[in-house]
């Protein structure tokens, strides 16, 4: 384990942008996070950093960087119908549903091609196409950085939201999840395919009884089409969550946009596209400098080579005062802004 000092996150975070951290060590098993955490240096904020996905660093982080390197999977039970699957913190997200996907483990294969790490995951409880990580998932392994002691937290524990958990609110900065295990099927699998792009998708293919295979196959066709690769063009994914309102709010929304898509979630309650939202600000693959909205999904802020994190963040500022005067809607960023 070696301490680095002023290194460069450049080749750390998805957006590309230049940020230093004062202190960096990357580690690659539980001793080794556990002794990090133990030589923390005194009066610097300690920084967990995964696979810097979900995040828009404005700043040089004058912090102890630990880098999550912990890698693993294991099949823990099996059944004749069921498996327990555990993925340690570093391992990427995509490459292990493309894991599970190949053993015909059945119920991650709508979150195909999500960027980032397992470890934060249920940290944002991701989800994408009618799916949710709370759905699989059976429970996480972390250890208090206080006391370097390891807990267990279930599904109940992390008080799963929209793009939320406990691990956003309470216990921010007190815990780091090293596992995740998921309830995953081995067949009869409860196959997700009530999202429009997805059933054209299918439709295009002639595939009318589809596996998870074929499922997988289509998200990540869809996610392609729309989404830049963080490695030739600088995102995080999808910048804003889409909001969530109420009913009186819908219905003034729904007097100056009638066409405007939306998905009710209860009879007082209702999601509307952020996407729809920014491209009808007039957002939609406009270009500040190198800072940027995608031409495909006006959902993804991107970096087209030089753009600096603040930059890149007066932008989601500008989109979101202009959403606000335009839809009488406030939309929230999903990704996480130091």
């Amino acid at each position: 384990m070696r301490i680095e000092e002023n290194k460069s996150l450049k080749n750390y975070n998805t957006f590309q942008v230049v940020s230093k951290a004062r202190y960096f060590v990357s580690v690659n098993t539980i001793a080794e996070l556990k002794q990090a955490l133990a030589h923390k240096p005194s009066n610097t904020p300690l920084f967990i950093l995964g696979g810097g996905s979900n995040m828009l660093l404005t700043k040089d982080l004058d912090a102890f960087v630990i880098h999550l390197n912990l890698k693993g999977i294991e099949v823990l039970e099996k059944t004749n119908s069921e498996v327990l699957v555990k993925a340690m913190a570093g391992e990427n997200w995509h490459n292990f549903v493309q894991f599970c996907i190949d053993k015909n483990f059945g119920g991650l294969e709508n979150l195909s091609l999500i960027p980032g790490n397992v470890g934060t995951a249920p940290i944002q409880n991701i989800g994408a196409y009618g799916v949710e990580l709370k759905d699989t998932f059976s429970h996480c392994t972390a250890i208090e950085i206080e006391t370097l002691q390891e807990k267990v937290f279930t599904k109940t524990n992390c008080d799963f939201g929209y793009r939320n958990s406990i691990f956003k609110n309470e216990l921010k900065g007190k815990y780091i999840i090293t596992s995740v295990t998921f309830k995953l099927s081995t067949k009869e699998h409860k196959i997700s395919t009530s999202y429009g792009d997805i059933q054209r998708k299918l439709i295009e293919k002639n595939i009318e009884n589809p596996s998870i295979k074929d499922v997988a196959n289509a998200v990540i066709a869809i996610r392609q089409s729309k989404l830049p690769d963080p490695k030739k063009l600088g995102n995080s994914g999808s910048f804003f969550k889409n909001p969530i309102v109420d009913l009186a709010t819908f219905q003034d929304f729904r007097k100056k946009f009638p066409d405007a898509p939306f998905y009710e979630i209860s009879p007082t309650q209702f999601k509307i596209p952020a996407g729809w939202l920014i491209e009808k600000s007039g957002f939609k693959g406009k270009r500040f400098g190198d800072a940027g909205v995608h031409k495909n999904q006006a959902l993804v802020l991107v970096n087209h080579g030089n753009a600096t994190g603040q930059e890149i963040w007066e932008l989601a500022m500008n989109i979101q005062k202009k959403v606000l005067a335009l839809t009488g809607i406030f939309i929230e960023p999903e990704v996480n802004v130091f």
